[in-house]
Parts: C-alpha cells; structure tokens; sequence
C-alpha cells in the first residue's frame, strides 16, 4: 500500500519507531533537510529532500519543499492517465505517505512578546505539504499527530485491506485540515492582537483545543465538550488546576464563570455563592472569612449545592467552615495546603485555584480576565447558522458620571451599598434586581419576564432586612410601579441606568417615598 513516505516534522515525538516500521517494510522514505539528519543518525536510511530538487535550504530555511518534485509526487491521481504521463516525463515517483507537524508558532507566543520570533515560526512549507496531501487523500494518507503513529504502525503490520487504509486516509485528512485551520486561525489572532487591528471583523475565525470531553452537557441527552483558547491567560477558568473532586460538568464550568466573574470584580475581600449562573449571595468584609459569611447569610436555602467563589487565597479557617455545607465547586486565586488537606474530606467537591507561577501562589484575583496578550477576549454565541459575537462587559463604570435625580441625595452608607449592588447586579439575569446592605446582598430578583415581578421575588427574599436596605436594577424601570413596592418593604435607595420615557414618573414616585435615586446612564443587561 505504502512505497514512499515524505516526512517533515518538528515535533519528533515517536518518529524514530515509525521510521523505522516504515523502512523495515521496504518504503523509501525522502525527509526535510533536519528531519532527514535526525533519522540518518539513528542509522534509518532517508533520502534528504535537496536530493529531489536539486536546492539546498534557501532564505535561511525558509524555502526548503516547494518544488514540483515534492507537490507532484504528492498531489498526483495515479488511476489519471495524463498525471501518470507527466509524473514520468519529470521522473517523479509518487507519495502514498505524508507525515508533517508544523513549526512551534504555538510554543513562541508562549516564549516570548517578540513579533518577529513569532514570524519566523509560521510554517509555509509545511502547511502546503499538509492541504497537498489532505486534499489528495484519496491515494496519500496524510499525519499531523504523533499520537497517530500508532495506528499507521498497526495498519501496516496488520496487513489492512484497502477498505481500511481508505477510512485511515479519510479520517486523518479531516483532522489534517482541522490543524492547518487552527494553525492559521491562531496566527490571525496574534497578529490581530500586534496590530492591534479590529476585534470584530469581516470574517470571524477562532482556535479552540479540546481540553476534556464531558459526560452530557446542561441535559443527559446531549453530548459536550470543554475547549481552550490558546491565547487564554493563566486567569482564565479554563487553565484553572483542580486539586481534588470528580471531573467538572458542563454546569459546573458555566456556574463556576459566572462566580469568578463576579467575584474578581471587588477589590476588597469577596466571596458569591451561585446557582444555576445566578449569584444567590454576594459579601464583602475585611477578611474573606467575613466576606463569605455575609454571601452565606444573604440566602442560606440556595446555597445548597452551589459554587462558592472567594477573591482571596482559601484559608484553613475558611475550609473548615465550608466542608460542613454541600458544594460542587469552590473557585480561589490559591489555596493554603491545611484548607486543602480539610477538604479532602469532601471527597465529591471540586476546588479549582491559579497555576502557581515561579512556585508562588497568587493572591488575588484581577479584576478582569485578560487573554494572554493582555486584550478582552469577545464573547460568542451560536444561533441558527450564525455567531453573536460582542465585547465582554467587563469594564469599569465612572461614578463621576453618576447622576443624583431625587431631591435627597444617598448617605454614604448608602453610597456604598448602592456601588456594591452596582456591581453584583451585571451578573444577575436579567429582568434584574439587587437589595443590598452592609456589604452583603439581602434579597435576588433574577430572570423575570417583567421588572416588578423581580422586584418583588427580591423583596420577598429580604424580608425584614429589605428595611433600609438599597436596591440595584440592571436597566431602567419601565414604570413607577417597582418603586412602589419597593418603597412599600422599606428600601431607601436605588440605582439604576435611566432612560425610560417614564423617568419623570419613576423620579416622581422616589421623591414621594424619600428615597434617594441615582442614574448611571449605562445598562448592564443580561440575557
């Protein structure tokens, strides 16, 4: 089946093994320059690829496979009388046997920020040699991965049938394209990143590795699967190291983002708790032992079976107070070695902390989640035939722009409490609503088809504590109504982006109460 093979790699990972099957088995083999050094010192006989053109390496090595005698002993059909015809006239015999991986352009944006190492390492050749053969599949098997190795090896000394090299082919050539594009796709990216040229543009692509395949995804009927982003800094839930507990769950991993975005928004010591993407408690304090036990008792029922995030590293003491409630996952910036020896006990719970950096723990989280290159990565969702692509809402608002529109203006308690329910309700579904106190939210209103409808879940929530407690809204009210009831349960500030031709009555409506009314003139809605 195989005669002659053209290998070209930089990853040499099991190469010699399959050379050496390969030349056992009377196939030629013709390498690049490199390649073909490497098998030669191992003693396995390879012809160098200078010897076909009649070139040496040129442009420093830039040039080396680009030839008629490479590409058209690849891209030839033998079953087509004219391609045998010319193959013949040229004396080029064909390939049936291409193995390729292509320069570490991956490995130099890891390495360093130089432009210029990252152009050197994007491979010409060797994805000319890849789409060559992939698209001639028909009669060249084509390997990128040195996983694959295997498999040939088997084929080869398993004697298969025609049938079976022919499925072999088909499958290895999806997965060749499947490389090339997320080769190319990657280098886009990074170059976009430094140009700094458009995030949005005419034509989308992105680069996704598969990190783990799920066992279902939100139902047990449907199939998932978890992708990384190359470019995803060491922030990213993605790179997140997980210490103890089953694997994650498509909701866990969508439950878990929804905390450490909330929670690396504070500054000072936080912690949220959070439910089906939802916060159900959020606190802060001056240590993040307090700051939990202001999310814990902002809604105790809900917690249960929940994610816990905290934006400081996980102590003992907080451990201990964890182990005795049931969570799926708990997210930290790092973890003391006794929190996590407590832990252990929780044999079923995830904890999920920063890749240590030079054998440090990091310490807090930052306050955005930046990419490796320092840009927000934007955020996609699929539709029918389609992508929704936009830019994260991740970034500050100024409160200089904040408007005072009651005749009484909040206290500076109440300034605090309204920037921190500012700040918890951009997580919330909307229709959204936060009532918040003394660093802690008191009351949830989340997902609602109507803005009083929220209202009035969160006040419900609160209960008693919604007296003098301030309420947040995520985009304006529609009608006075909401500031009725609040009002009515005790509420005596409140926070929102404006903007409803209504406002006049809404203002109209808080000044009849006393309360206080600040709009931010920016909406933080979320679907």
């Amino acid at each position: 089946m195989i005669q002659r093979a053209f290998l070209s790699v930089s990853d040499r990972t099991g190469l010699l093994a399959l050379a050496e099957r390969l030349s056992r088995r009377g196939v030629e083999l013709v390498a690049s320059s490199g390649t073909a050094a490497h098998l030669q010192a191992a003693g396995i006989p390879a012809t160098d690829v200078e010897a076909l053109t009649g070139y040496p390496p040129l442009l420093g090595g830039r040039l080396k496979t680009l030839h008629p005698a490479v590409h058209g002993a690849i891209l030839a059909r033998p079953d087509d009388p004219v391609h045998r015809a010319e193959l013949e006239g040229h004396g080029i015999r064909p390939f049936q046997l291409v193995v390729v991986n292509l320069y570490p352009f991956r490995e130099a944006l890891e390495r360093s920020r130089d432009l210029a190492a990252w152009v050197e390492e994007i491979d010409v050749g060797g994805v000319a040699l890849i789409r060559a053969a992939a698209k001639n599949h028909a009669h060249v098997l084509v390997v990128v991965d040195p996983a694959d190795y295997p498999a040939v090896i088997e084929a080869l000394e398993g004697e298969a049938d025609e049938a079976a090299w022919a499925e072999l082919r088909r499958r290895f050539a999806v997965k060749a394209f499947r490389r090339t594009a997320f080769y190319d796709a990657l280098i886009a990216r990074a170059l976009a990143h430094a140009y700094g040229l458009e995030a949005l543009p005419d034509v989308w692509v992105a680069a996704y590795e598969r990190v783990a395949a799920l066992r279902y995804g939100e139902n047990p009927h449907q199939e998932a699967a978890y992708y990384r982003d190359p470019l995803a800094g060491p922030e990213a839930l993605v790179r997140f190291v997980q210490h103890q507990g089953k694997a994650l769950s498509y909701n866990n991993i969508q439950d878990a983002q929804a905390a450490l975005a909330l929670v690396r928004r504070f500054e000072a010591p936080a912690a949220v708790a959070v439910k089906h993407m939802n916060p159900c408690g959020a606190g802060v304090g001056e240590t993040v032992e307090e700051a939990f036990e202001r999310a814990y008792a902002a809604d105790p029922v809900s917690i249960f079976g929940g994610i816990v995030a905290v934006n400081r590293p996980l102590s003992a003491a907080l451990a201990d107070r964890l182990k005795g409630l049931f969570l799926e996952v708990i997210v930290a910036p790092s973890a003391e070695p006794e929190a996590l020896r407590i832990l252990a006990a929780k044999k079923n719970v995830r904890v999920l902390t920063l890749p240590e950096e030079g054998g440090v723990r990091p310490a807090a989280f930052s306050r955005t989640a930046p990419d490796r290159f320092g840009a927000l990565v934007p955020e996609a969702v699929t539709t029918s035939g389609g992508l929704l692509v936009q830019t994260p809402d991740a970034g500050d608002d100024d409160p200089a722009a904040f408007r005072v529109v009651t005749r009484r203006a909040p206290t500076e308690a109440e300034w605090r409490a309204l920037r921190f329910a500012w700040e918890v309700v951009r997580f919330v579904k909307s229709n959204a609503i936060v009532l918040a106190r003394e660093g802690m939210t008191v009351g949830i209103g989340a997902g609602q088809m109507s803005r009083v409808g929220a209202v009035k879940i969160a006040v419900q929530a609160a209960g008693e504590r919604a007296r003098g407690a301030v309420m947040a809204s995520d985009a304006f009210f529609p009608m006075p109504d909401s500031i009725e009831v609040a009002a009515a349960a005790g509420v005596t500030a409140v926070i929102h982006p404006g903007g409803s031709i209504r406002d006049d009555e809404v203002i109209a409506a808080a000044d009849r109460a006393g309360m206080a009314m600040v709009v931010t003139g920016v909406r933080h809605f979320r679907h």
